[in-house]
């Protein structure tokens, strides 16, 4: 099992930004996929997570109507869309694979059910 998360960088503030997690060495559509940030001093964030099956989506609180996460099923990876983005999503973002199909909102707040990361993408926002 792999996953490698690219595309971060920096960005002013409002401005956008989309992540990339390519997966490999299992059945895509049969896990669900998050996103987790981690800022300097602070724990692991759970920030979105996209169900295997029938696609559905959970964000935390601090990014809704601003993020956006998807599957690409024919190429097996998962994007996440930032937008209007802040100087506190500034942070190092993770993608990881839930053990099961389906993710819940629970989901964001317990890294437990991820058995398996990618390396971390940087993200800067700043002017």
């Amino acid at each position: 099992v792999q996953l490698q998360a690219s595309g971060g960088g920096l960005v002013q503030p409002g401005g956008s930004l989309t992540l990339s997690c390519a997966t490999s060495g299992f059945v895509f559509n049969y896990f669900a996929i998050a996103w987790f940030r981690q800022a300097p001093g602070k724990g692991r964030e759970g920030v979105s997570c996209i169900s295997g099956d029938i696609g559905s989506t959970y964000y935390a609180d601090s990014v809704k109507d601003r993020f956006t996460v998807s599957r690409d099923r024919a190429n097996n990876m998962v994007h996440l869309q930032m937008n209007n983005m802040k100087p506190e999503d500034t942070a190092l973002y993770y993608c990881a694979r839930h053990d099961r199909e389906t993710c819940r909102e629970i989901d964001l707040h317990w890294t437990g059910a991820f058995g398996h990361w990618g390396q971390g993408t940087q993200v800067t926002v700043s002017s």
